[in-house]
């Protein structure tokens, strides 16, 4: 684990055993786990190269019970660190050694569905796949569709800013949420937003959605449904190289054509997601992209012609166009399994996430296999091109000694060179602690600061999943900095993140 956290607190350690006590007596029954052989399921998340017990497992089922959880936790100076469904790929779930993990499993039902309004209001471990299969029934679903949308809770799609295949034209979480209930580390219940489409004042929703667990703990989201197109239809093309797709990708926009979904795969993984569900993609081209156009039959056939002519003169190899729902939903099927794919290919790999502008995506993809040859790994690339939004998933066996150091230094680069053509460290994932590091790539330390005023303004002790997203720590009071490297803190009688 070449990432690591902070020291733990001593002091909290020895008091284990009181805290277990408190916190069954707020979540009695099986609420509460403590044991480590019971606790292995929570030490890690999606990343899964980190792993950590936590102190203990607390899994609340009434809002009065985090309340109190938090409370207590304020009160003795004990970390917390929420948890959804697990599926984080930037370590934002990591658990700590002297902390107690919430986690929101048992939030798991869908409180309200207003068709007329046309919005849901569901509890945060509630998965994101599960609320389309709420509402389908009337036509309706939800927009946002990660990868993982079949396992991912909505809770932590609300703190990583979740996207998806449909975010190019429908948005990301933060489009698609109306309101939340949140608790503060204080135990105070605070409700922002709700049914109606806007609200005054500041933008704390805004704020929250996003916020990785730093500055409150979600109990309840308010979720806008859409009405399901007219017609949806899919191309698939393929390309002679990575760069004509890309080319391509920012021929469409610029062409003022939004698609419901645009992503591109490269040829390693077109070959693993062939290979594992057979969705019928071409395996003699180096790119693929899948384009998907929805709304009125008439627009669809226009735009899907459009989209063919802008392919063919950025020369595109062959193109196939879905005949049915069931062949675009085999068309979506191998691209929403390329994760699982391509772990048939590599013992091991590494996800990473960052987004670029579109323009510069073929010289991106240039310089990631120069990255590959000076890291001597191989790395299989699929990204939401729509939106710039780059996963490439670097392939390493964690079996051979330096091999996970250099895949961490790789996807280090990746990120670097996403930063210098003037894109970000993340689209969807988060920071974590797997980018937190690299924080100072993009912003500067007044930048920091200006960010962790935010944090103190909300959690001024710095208990909330610390550890996390801030490299460079400024107390609260004085804004006086403590830098945690190798696991310690150059400051011990600084109060701790």
């Amino acid at each position: 684990m070449s990432v690591l956290m902070p020291k733990p607190n001593a002091e909290v350690l020895g008091r284990r055993a009181a805290i277990v006590e408190a916190m069954r007596a707020i979540v009695p029954g099986e609420g509460v786990v403590d044991t480590t052989d019971e606790m292995r399921v929570f030490e890690t998340d999606g990343l899964t190269a980190y792993r950590q017990l936590p102190l203990v497992v607390v899994l609340p089922e009434r809002v009065g019970q985090v309340s109190a959880v938090l409370k207590y936790c304020r009160a003795h100076d004990i970390p917390v660190v929420p948890r959804g469904s697990g599926t984080s790929l930037s370590g934002g779930a990591l658990p700590l050694e002297d902390g107690v993990l919430l986690v929101l499993s048992k939030f798991n039902r869908v409180l309200d569905i207003d068709f007329d309004n046309r919005c849901a209001v569901v509890q945060p471990g509630v998965t994101n796949l599960g609320i389309t299969r709420a509402v389908e029934h009337r036509g309706f679903y939800y927009a946002p569709d990660p990868s993982s949308q079949i396992a991912c809770s909505i809770g932590g799609n609300v703190a990583e800013n979740s996207g998806g295949v449909h975010c190019l034209k429908y948005g990301l979480t933060a489009n698609n949420v109306l309101g939340i209930e949140f608790v503060t580390m204080d135990g105070e219940v605070i409700r922002l937003g709700g049914k109606h489409l806007d609200t005054d004042g500041y933008d704390l929703l805004g704020l929250m959605t996003g916020s990785e667990g730093l500055l409150g703990v979600v109990t309840e989201v308010t979720v806008r449904i859409l009405q399901a197109p007219e017609t949806a239809r899919a191309v698939l093309i393929g390309f002679p190289s990575s760069e004509q797709a890309g080319a391509c990708v920012a021929a469409i926009i610029a062409k003022g054509i939004i698609p419901g979904g645009m992503e591109m795969m490269d040829r390693p993984a077109i070959h693993a997601a062939e290979d594992f569900v057979q969705a019928g993609y071409p395996r003699d081209v180096e790119a693929l992209l899948i384009v998907e156009l929805d709304g009125p039959k008439a627009e669809v056939d226009h735009l899907l012609a459009e989209v063919e002519a802008i392919a063919n003169a950025n020369g595109a190899s062959t193109t196939k166009v879905s005949t049915s729902d069931e062949e675009r939903a085999a068309f979506w099927a191998g691209r929403k399994a390329a994760f699982p794919a391509v772990g048939r290919i590599s013992p091991d790999y590494l996800c990473m996430d960052g987004t670029i502008p579109r323009k510069e995506l073929p010289k991106v993809l240039t310089g990631m296999r120069a990255l590959s040859e000076k890291h001597g790994l191989r790395v299989a690339n699929v990204f939401h091109a729509g939106d710039g939004n780059l996963h490439p998933l670097i392939l390493y066996d964690a079996n051979k000694p330096g091999e996970l150091a250099a895949a961490e230094e790789f996807g280090n680069d990746i990120l670097r060179l996403c930063v210098s053509v003037g894109g970000v460290l993340t689209g969807e994932h988060g920071v974590g602690v797997e980018k937190r590091d690299l924080m100072p790539e993009m912003f500067t330390e007044d930048d920091l600061k200006h960010q962790q005023r935010v944090k103190c303004a909300f959690d001024d002790k710095h208990l909330l999943n610390p550890g996390k997203v801030f490299p460079l720590l400024h107390r609260c009071a004085e804004l006086g900095r403590m830098h945690v490297h190798k696991g310690q803190v150059a400051f011990p009688d600084l109060p701790r993140f």
